[in-house]
């Protein structure tokens, strides 16, 4: 107990911290973008300060450096036994969680997304995948904590019914979606459930957005949306009015709408800036370069990647230069330099594929879903002609899947309304050794292979043609064709026929006289 009361001042504690991933990097500098952070390092090794201060500290940090190195104090001498031994066991994935509709008109998973801060939250998308069913059913959308799942964290209201959904990689409380009727929205969940901003109808898409994806800038406010009306379209969040940029998917290059392609799925890749890929209703996938000088040469070339609509397309993120597509019954991995086929597909299965990812941290797992209700995981490195592993996640069809950035956890979405949460074995989840390499150094062969293939059999069209020619040139300059010859051959031959039975015919009548 006190004795004697005292006044004293209040004082008011702020916890303030700093999350060093990579670096003390300035806050307008986003270290996972390669070339922010070379440009930072070159002007950085320019300034005369640093230059004297490297000079000064030099010779004393080398004889830090040098005791440091002399014994490897991270040496592990026992190095992922307990890991190794759990890896040899038969794959699984078992279900943690189901986040439910809570409406009583259940409407489709359309879209999800993990928050960037540890996959803590899950946003996904509902809407109506049926055609004019939208106006009896709610436009909201939901924010999950995946350790609450009986109710959501927050519901998002837009405009329109949302399609698609992504967090903003670099700031984990910002949302951008795509409205069924064309729209673009912008959440900041500081500010409530309440859409920021969304742009006009004027100036937005014609039919549903497919696609959004936030691009690496430094302000960490642009994106871009395709949709099926032709259009791909970038947008800068801070003003949502109209459009920053406009590209139209007209492969004759004379930007007609009325000619372009139904645009259903993107990829960008942070590693490539300036390229990026769509995914069409009519099964081409359309590689794009964003910084050409007109719209024209803005279209690079196409793949014909499926006989229906390219619901997925995305790059490796170990080998940037492979990237995974998925339309009809079937999944299929293309190489960039390769454009005529895929180099890996699966079989045709009986029911049809609607989304797929690669993992996050393994270069030869893939994941895809289907109408039936079926997860597939692939180890093409183990297995290219059928999936590791298969699990039936519900009765009604997947329509989206995502996979947190650790690669541990794997989110559906169905057709009834359920998001549900699976945990793959470690042995799916967790790098293996050489992978990467290995992974490299065989599609490396496979694409020499059929690039040698392509050359030779553009080296005997060549030749064919070259040959046709010649004879062309030669027939040109009065030699007959191997056709004259025959009838010339043939006219001879009867001749001779005719004269020898002439002659027979004379002796004949000599012998009767």
């Amino acid at each position: 107990l006190c004795c004697k009361p005292t006044n004293t001042v209040g004082l008011e504690f702020i916890s303030h911290g700093m999350n060093h991933v990579e670096g003390g990097w300035p806050k307008d500098i986003d270290h996972e973008n390669m070339e922010q952070t070379i440009r930072f390092r070159k002007k950085a090794g320019k300034n005369e300060a640093y230059i004297s201060s490297i000079l000064q500290l030099g010779s004393v940090m080398e004889l830090c450096i040098r005791q440091n190195n002399a014994i490897d104090k991270y040496e592990q001498y026992f190095e992922d036994e307990e890991e190794e031994e759990e890896n040899h066991n038969a794959p699984y994935a078992k279900t943690m969680n189901v986040l439910r509709d809570p409406h009583q008109v259940k409407r489709t998973v359309t879209s999800l997304s993990w928050s960037p801060d540890r996959g803590r939250k899950l946003a996904a998308a509902y809407s109506s995948v049926v055609f004019q069913q939208t106006s009896q059913l709610s436009t909201d959308s939901y924010i999950w904590d995946i350790e609450k799942p009986s109710i959501p964290e927050m519901v998002l209201k837009p405009p329109s019914p949302l399609v698609c959904l992504e967090y903003n990689p670099r700031v984990s409380y910002t949302l951008m979606g795509g409205c069924y009727n064309g729209q673009v929205a912008y959440w900041d969940t500081r500010r409530g459930c309440q859409t920021v901003a969304y742009s006009s109808v004027e100036h937005s898409h014609k039919d549903p957005v497919y696609k959004v994806i936030w691009l690496q800038s430094k302000t960490g406010t642009d994106a871009f949306s395709a949709s099926t009306d032709g259009q791909v379209l970038w947008w800068d969040v801070r003003k949502l009015s109209e459009p920053t940029e406009r590209l139209i998917l007209d492969l004759s290059k004379e930007g007609n709408l009325g000619g372009a392609l139904g645009g259903i799925s993107l990829e960008f890749e942070i590693t490539m800036p300036t390229k990026f890929m769509v995914g069409t209703e009519e099964g081409l996938i359309i590689s794009c370069n964003r910084k050409a000088k007109t719209p024209a040469e803005k279209i690079v070339c196409t793949y014909d990647g499926h006989r229906g609509s390219v619901y997925a397309v995305q790059r490796n993120p170990f080998l940037p230069k492979n990237f995974l597509t998925v339309g009809d019954w079937c999944a299929r991995i293309w190489s960039e330099d390769i454009k005529e086929s895929s180099i890996i597909n699966t079989k045709n299965g009986v029911s049809e594929l609607m989304d797929a990812c690669w993992s996050p941290v393994r270069p030869s797992v893939f994941f895809t879903v289907k109408m039936n209700g079926v997860l597939d995981i692939w180890d093409i490195l183990f297995n290219q002609s059928d999936p590791t592993l298969s699990v039936k996640v519900c009765d009604g069809g997947l329509y989206s899947i995502r996979v947190e950035e650790n690669g541990r956890l794997v989110a559906c979405g169905s057709e009834k309304g359920e998001a549900t949460l699976l945990e793959i074995s470690s042995g799916l989840s967790v790098p293996q050794k050489n992978e990467k390499s290995l992974m490299f150094e065989r599609e490396t062969k496979r694409e020499k292979i059929l690039m040698g293939r392509q050359r030779e059999i553009r080296l005997k069209e060549r030749c064919r043609s070259e040959q046709s020619r010649e004879e062309e040139v030669v027939r040109e300059d009065g030699e007959e064709s191997p056709q004259e010859l025959l009838a010339r051959a043939e006219k001879d031959f009867y001749s001779m026929v005719e004269v020898e039975l002439k002659r027979r015919r004379k002796g004949k009548d000599l012998i009767e006289v």
